[in-house]
């Protein structure tokens, strides 16, 4: 299982994060998406040592980019003044990979962080790279494009739902489900406004297949999350960890994530 995780959280330190900030239109951020590899491929060779002093200090310098990323969500605030829904899910993108980071620096140095078992930090950082960075920023653009009760309601429920699970992880099984219900709310309202609102608005067949996988995707993978988050809480059947990392992760990252970000790029650059 942690083989595929692995290259999951790759994909997110090498891809999906740098190019998901060329979609953020803000002073600082260009120079992190230049200076980013710097981060990201240190955390990469990290993941697929041994624990150890070694595998700790690369984790630390992606910790680091991720920390000089989430001081821009502050700076930016303090400019834009603004608390539009679209807003703060783009904050919410800058600062979630500081969690993922953090996770990473303590699950390659055999720490058990805040009494959090390994395989479970080792989940994290997957986790807040595609439910706090790649959701939150794909719930921002959704709101700007097609601005409306479902877009606006997007905009804030993956945020208000990825804060809810990180604060399950402290709390108990329900709450980390009160948390996955709220997510996936919002990540079905995602879903919805791509498809109804912004692929039928374009005539680029590829856009429009892009958009219509990525749509598509989330319905599966966030009913999945609330299976496995039903089961954690009531003892019920659900997925195992390698299940969902096999369908869950990878049609999060792929699916969702990737064709995303790639749909974002293809509108960025067709209005330019």
């Amino acid at each position: 299982m942690f083989a595929l995780v692995n290259l999951i959280v790759m994909l997110g330190m090498l891809a999906i994060v740098p190019a998901g900030l060329a979609l953020v239109d803000a002073d600082g951020l260009a120079s992190i998406r230049r200076m980013w590899p710097l981060f990201a491929v240190p955390g990469a060779i990290a993941l697929w040592l041994d624990r150890s002093a070694a595998a700790t200090a690369l984790a630390a310098v992606y910790a680091l980019g991720t920390l000089v990323l989430a001081a821009q969500a502050p700076r930016r605030l303090a400019r834009t003044r603004s608390l539009a829904p679209a807003e703060i899910a783009v904050l919410t993108a800058l600062v979630t990979p500081s969690v993922a980071g953090l996770a990473l620096v303590a699950e390659r140095s055999g720490h058990e962080l805040f009494g959090f078992s390994l395989p479970i930090l080792a989940l994290t950082v997957p986790h807040f790279h595609y439910a706090g960075f790649a959701a939150a920023l794909v719930a921002g653009l959704v709101c700007r494009a097609a601005p409306g009760p479902a877009a606006r309601f997007a905009a804030l429920s993956v945020p208000l739902g990825t804060l809810l699970v990180l604060a399950g992880y402290f709390v108990d099984d329900w709450a980390e489900l009160a948390g996955a219900l709220v997510l996936t709310a919002g990540m079905w309202a995602v879903a919805r406004v791509t498809w109804r609102d912004v692929r039928a608005g374009e005539r680029d067949r590829t856009l429009r297949a892009l958009l219509a996988v990525s749509a598509a995707v989330l319905v599966a993978t966030m009913l999945l999350a609330l299976s496995w988050a039903l089961g954690e809480a009531t003892g019920l059947p659900h997925p195992t960890l390698t299940w969902m990392a096999a369908t869950h992760g990878l049609g999060n990252a792929l699916g969702f994530a990737l064709c995303s970000v790639l749909a974002w790029l293809r509108i960025k650059e067709t209005a330019a």
